[in-house]
C-alpha cells in the first residue's frame, strides 16, 4: 500500500492565494402599520389555526351527516 498524502492545514498566502472580499449585508427596514406588523409576526400561526379549524368543522359535519343517515 502506498503512503497517504498529508493534508495541508496551512493557509495559502501570496500572489496565488484567493483574495477574499468583504461581505456586504444589506438590511432594509419596512414601515408597517400595527395590524400589518401583527400579521407579519403571527401569519404562520394564524394560517395553521384557520386550516385546523376548517378541517375540524368539515369532520364534524361529516360525522353529523353519518349519524343522520344511520338514524333515518
Amino acid at each position: 500500500m502506498s503512503k497517504q498524502k498529508k493534508k495541508r492545514n496551512k493557509q495559502y498566502k501570496g500572489a496565488g492565494a484567493k483574495q477574499t472580499s468583504p461581505q456586504v449585508i444589506r438590511v432594509a427596514a419596512v414601515k408597517r402599520s400595527k395590524p400589518g406588523q401583527w400579521w407579519h409576526e403571527k401569519k404562520r400561526l394564524v394560517i395553521r389555526s384557520v386550516i385546523t379549524a376548517g378541517v375540524v368543522v368539515i369532520v364534524a359535519l361529516l360525522i353529523l351527516e353519518l349519524i343522520r343517515l344511520i338514524t333515518m
